[in-house]
């Protein structure tokens, strides 16, 4: 089995992943580890062809995510993106999530769907043109782009997390 999920499914190790290739190689990794392969098969070997199948589901879901590929591509490379403790970002930025925090506050107060369907337009924008300078970073593969794609993916995330947040207040006030 290999660790490596670039190598898994045959793919660069690189920020910039052909999704249908992706998806074609998953498809036949899971084909080859399905347990219903392994019905007759030792225990020994069927607990492998899990722990395979498992793998593989990991592997996927962590590919086709753009924050997670990217935070598992700097993790190869010994780059610790250190989310939990680095919390240092560009004054700009911080006054940025300050604006979109607000935003957000006063749209769930006043149960403004219309507000908070535009800022989640304006994140999805945000976080497209990050993941795509991200990508530019990652995919440079040098020291000093590891380096300030970690300090993009700590920004990245935020961005991920106001969305996912603005998401849900929109179904709750819908729902």
């Amino acid at each position: 089995m290999k660790d490596d999920f670039f190598a898994l499914f045959g793919l660069p190790a690189r920020f910039a992943v052909d999704e249908p290739a992706l998806e074609a190689a998953y498809r036949t990794v899971q084909t080859q580890a399905h347990p219903d392969r392994f019905a007759n098969a030792s225990d020994a070997e069927r607990r492998v062809a899990m722990q395979w199948a498992t793998h593989a589901n990991e592997g996927y879901r962590t590919l086709r995510d753009p924050l997670k590929r990217a935070i598992y591509l700097l993790a190869l490379r010994g780059v610790d993106v250190q989310a939990e403790s680095n919390t240092a970002m560009a004054p700009a930025f911080l006054m940025q999530q300050m604006e979109w925090r607000e935003a957000l506050q006063e749209a769930v107060q006043a149960r403004d769907t219309e507000a908070l369907d535009q800022l989640l337009k304006a994140l999805r924008r945000e976080k497209t043109q990050r993941e795509q300078a991200l990508g530019s970073l990652l995919d440079a593969q040098d020291a000093a782009g590891n380096d300030a794609a970690a300090a993009a993916v700590r920004q990245l995330m935020f961005v991920d997390k106001i969305s996912r947040d603005a998401a849900e207040a929109i179904d709750r006030l819908e729902g």
